[in-house]
């Protein structure tokens, strides 16, 4: 008998020790290595696959025995082609190519301004002008010189004309006055300089000298900022992967945060350099201004339509599940009954691109097919349903 105690003893240990107690997932996810972490997946995922095998299973079972039909309520929609716009977006600033600092083009003391920080200006209006250092009273003697070289060049040609006189005297007077006229063109071009004018239509944005100050042409002798806000752009960059989508007249949206507004515009220039240290390329975009509010420098939002499809069939995403091999699924509904009784069917899509809420599907859903909106997250495939559509 004591042999027998001790041979039983002996099997219950032997028993204990080839027990293998299961591993939770918390202790795997906290000292597993990443074959355990893969292991453990596959078997919940199988485990996940016979749930569901077997819930299935079970709901239909109820819907054949159940005779008071407690029947899942869902609401449907019908799958319909539409246009479908994807946009891209972007951060970009706001620029205008005028956009200019305007210095003297000969040294002297400033004159006179006639403008004032804010004031709009016209082209070629007088902004200031310079002591032209005597360059005023040369132009006038020069001018009375030219006219009596022009007169003696007249006179002796008339003589030349009559056979009266040398030809020499004839072409000493010629050349003589239209020395004496390209000199007085080259000094009036000098003395002009000394009157400053708008090169555009625009708003002086800043007076940097006041008059008596002396000036000379180079750094540090800006006299004015001019900026015309009337033809301004949005400049952004945009990554080179979407280099084949982005193109000249491709609609943008274009929001100004700070401004609280937004306008519709084109693209109107595609750069055709990658940049190598951001890999992206530059693109411009008009703005009108007719509030004047937009500056330059401003923070602007782009939003470029970068992919169009005119018959897209287009489902929201919260309707969309996932199965365990990573395919994206819905629930439609089939056979349905004039009591408003169907039976939903699963159905595998492929999907696209998304805009907002809503998702673009590729394959496997058809224009006119019913779709179950909400509920879709509760039914099963083969489940009958009913629908509640109002």
């Amino acid at each position: 008998m004591r042999k027998i105690y001790t041979l039983l003893a002996f099997t219950l240990v032997l028993i204990s020790c080839g027990e293998k107690k299961p591993t939770s997932v918390a202790a795997i996810i906290s000292v597993g290595d990443l074959k355990e972490l893969t292991a453990k997946k596959k078997e919940i995922t199988a485990n996940l696959e016979t749930i569901n095998a077997d819930l299935e299973a079970i709901n239909n079972a109820i819907a054949k025995k159940d005779t008071l039909k407690k029947l899942p309520l869902i609401t449907t929609f019908t799958a319909k082609e539409a246009v479908f716009k994807h946009y891209l977006e972007i951060q970009g600033s706001v620029k205008t190519k005028q956009n200019i600092l305007i210095y003297p083009e000969m040294p002297g003391i400033l004159q006179k301004v006639y403008v004032k920080e804010g004031q709009k200006v016209s082209k070629g209006q007088l902004l200031a002008t310079i002591d032209d250092g005597g360059i005023g009273n040369q132009v006038a003697q020069l001018e009375a010189t030219t006219q009596l070289a022009k007169t003696t060049f007249e006179r002796q040609k008339r003589l030349w004309e009559q056979k009266i006189g040398s030809e020499i005297q004839f072409l000493q007077t010629k050349t003589n006055y239209e020395s004496q006229r390209n000199s007085l063109k080259q000094l009036k071009s000098q003395q002009n300089k000394a009157s400053i004018r708008a090169p555009f239509s625009g708003v002086i944005d800043d007076v940097m000298k006041e008059a008596g100050t002396v000036i000379a042409p180079g750094q540090g002798s800006e006299i004015f900022r001019i900026v015309n806000l009337d033809n301004m752009y949005v400049e952004a960059e945009v990554p080179e992967r979407y280099i084949t989508s982005i193109q000249k007249n491709k609609e943008v949206k274009i929001e100004f945060p700070v401004l609280g507004a937004s306008v519709d515009s084109k693209v109107r220039q595609v750069g055709s350099f990658i940049n190598p240290n951001n890999r992206s390329f530059r693109i411009e975009v008009p703005v009108e201004n007719k509030s004047g509010n937009v500056k330059p420098n401003l923070t602007a939002k782009l939003q470029v339509n970068d992919y169009t499809d005119e018959n897209a069939i287009l489902i929201p995403q919260s309707i969309i599940s996932e199965n365990a091999n990573g395919e994206q699924f819905i629930y439609t509904i089939k056979n349905k009954k004039s009591n408003n009784e169907a039976t939903a069917e699963r159905v595998i899509i492929k999907t696209g691109k998304t805009q907002g809420n809503f998702i673009e599907v590729l394959e496997n859903l058809p224009a006119g097919t019913e779709i179950i909106d909400e509920g879709a997250r509760s039914v099963n495939n083969g489940q009958v349903v009913k629908v509640i559509n109002k």
